[in-house]
């Protein structure tokens, strides 16, 4: 179970959608799992009922690079993202931990 959650995804943007909605979170999951994997995963791991996951694919990014050596090709990692929405009344909190 838990190599289907990778982690959870703390940014800008997602900390914009959880102030408005704090039922969503999203995590980057393995990009073999679908819904229902990540559904169960998620419930297993946080303890919570889960309504809806919605996910997607990410291509990785072309990077280059200018060296002393000439320039260096490459990419950053492709991942999937899943945007779990959560029972009324159900939330996790990622920094009681802390």
């Amino acid at each position: 179970m838990s190599s289907i959650i990778i982690k959870p995804i703390i940014s800008e943007k997602m900390t914009a959608i959880t102030e408005g909605m704090p039922e969503r979170c999203a995590f980057r999951v393995s990009t073999k799992a679908n819904k229902i994997e990540i559904k169960k995963a998620v419930e297993a791991m946080y303890n919570v009922k889960v309504a809806q996951v919605n996910t997607m694919k990410y291509e990785g990014k072309r990077k280059d690079r200018y060296t002393k050596a000439g320039m260096i090709h490459g990419r950053s990692a492709a991942f999937k993202k899943a945007v779990v929405t959560l029972m009324p009344g159900e939330q996790i909190d990622f920094f009681s931990n802390i």
